[in-house]
């Protein structure tokens, strides 16, 4: 059984209420939310397979598909995916998973591609997760990436997770930093940002 995550834990209760009553506002007041899915549009070849880990109500995974990208999506919370499904419609496959467990297995036992050429965790995914867990989650995802791909993460800087933390777990997981940001629009990042916007590259398997 693993660790309670962040995004679990009892004082958040009325947070993650908040957070689908939120999206599902947006969602229906037609408001653009598409700041990251444009980036990571720019960024991939067409017709990419992307994983949106942590996907909540599924928007990010709905803008990649409308321009042209495989995506799917994989959320903990099944309040979330349940909500992802109606927002987003049939089209989109989205699958309830914990990322602390997530493998090849569970996503081709939902009906899903075992590797990706994109791993997107944004929205704070990474700091929401188990403390501790951080650099096993990233050793998944990078399991679950082709050599070549990429993973996307955005998150605020003022949380215990911190980017110098991501840093470290993502280079042990074995990827390799290609550029960050402090936000979706490419403000260069400094010491005070408070967000950071990283791209990583999978560093090649060895034979």
């Amino acid at each position: 059984m693993t660790p309670t995550t962040r995004w679990d834990a009892p004082e958040n209760e009325v947070m993650r209420r908040l957070y689908e009553q939120r999206f599902r506002g947006l969602h229906a007041d037609g408001v653009d939310v598409d700041g990251e899915g444009r980036l990571l549009d720019a960024l991939l070849e067409r017709s990419a397979s992307v994983l949106d880990a942590g996907c909540g109500t599924g928007r990010l995974a709905a803008h990649l598909t409308r321009r042209g990208h495989r995506a799917v999506g994989v959320d903990k919370d099944g309040a979330l995916v349940r909500a992802a499904r109606e927002l987003q419609g049939d089209g989109i496959p989205f699958l309830e998973a914990d990322l602390a467990e997530l493998d090849a297995a569970t996503l081709t036992g939902g009906g899903l591609p075992d590797r990706y050429d994109a791993v997107a965790a944004i929205g704070n995914v990474l700091v929401f997760l188990a403390p501790g867990t951080e650099r096993a989650v990233l050793e998944r995802f990078r399991a679950l990436l082709l050599d070549g791909g990429v993973l996307f993460t955005g998150f605020a800087t003022d949380r215990d997770y911190t980017v110098a933390d991501l840093d470290r777990d993502a280079a042990a997981a074995g990827f390799a930093l290609r550029h960050r940001f402090a936000t979706y629009q490419l403000a260069p990042f400094t010491d005070d940002a408070g967000w950071a916007v990283s791209i990583f590259d999978a560093v090649p398997s060895r034979p």
